[in-house]
């Protein structure tokens, strides 16, 4: 028994010090890399499908307004704005520290600095509020749903003038 435990603690030794070097082409790192792009990816799926749900409730409640005798109602358009707007936001921002994550990790590979344990590691890195703060003020987010409540407003104003 104690014989089968040394020998696999020699095994053990001999595995990790040949382990082989991270490369580009490391199936581990290949693998690594395809799923910190398919992750980007979603991201910014979700932050796209925000906008396309902000449009079509917006869209549909001012609908239902023009229906009614109640302007104000026009108003009600502008709480799914906001709900999507800070998902949105949300969204962009993880995308956005996805990349910062991958970045480091590509540069860790071409520096070399790169060892086993950082490839089976897929999180966001990066500062929430930071980037949350950018992704705030980016033009993939202000100028679109600061659009979207203008509309509401023009709508709400003209409906009640």
């Amino acid at each position: 028994m104690w014989d089968g435990l040394r020998e696999r603690e020699q095994t053990d030794r001999n595995v990790k010090s040949t382990d082989p070097k991270m490369t580009a082409e490391s199936t581990a790192v290949q693998a690594h890399l395809a799923m910190m792009q398919d992750v980007i990816t979603r991201m910014a799926d979700n932050s796209r499908s925000c906008k396309l749900w902000c449009v079509t409730l917006v869209s549909a409640m001012l609908v239902l307004m023009s229906r009614s005798d109640e302007w104000w109602y026009a108003l009600v358009a502008l709480v799914p704005t906001l709900f999507l707007g800070v998902l949105d936001i949300y969204y962009l921002s993880l995308e956005q520290r996805f990349r910062n994550s991958y970045n480091n990790f590509v540069t860790r590979l071409h520096q070399g600095t790169l060892d086993r344990s950082g490839v089976f590691v897929i999180a966001p890195s990066g500062s929430r509020l930071t980037y949350g703060w950018r992704s705030a003020k980016s033009w993939a987010i202000w100028p679109f749903y600061l659009g979207v409540g203008a509309v509401v407003f023009i709508v709400a104003g003209l409906a009640r003038g």
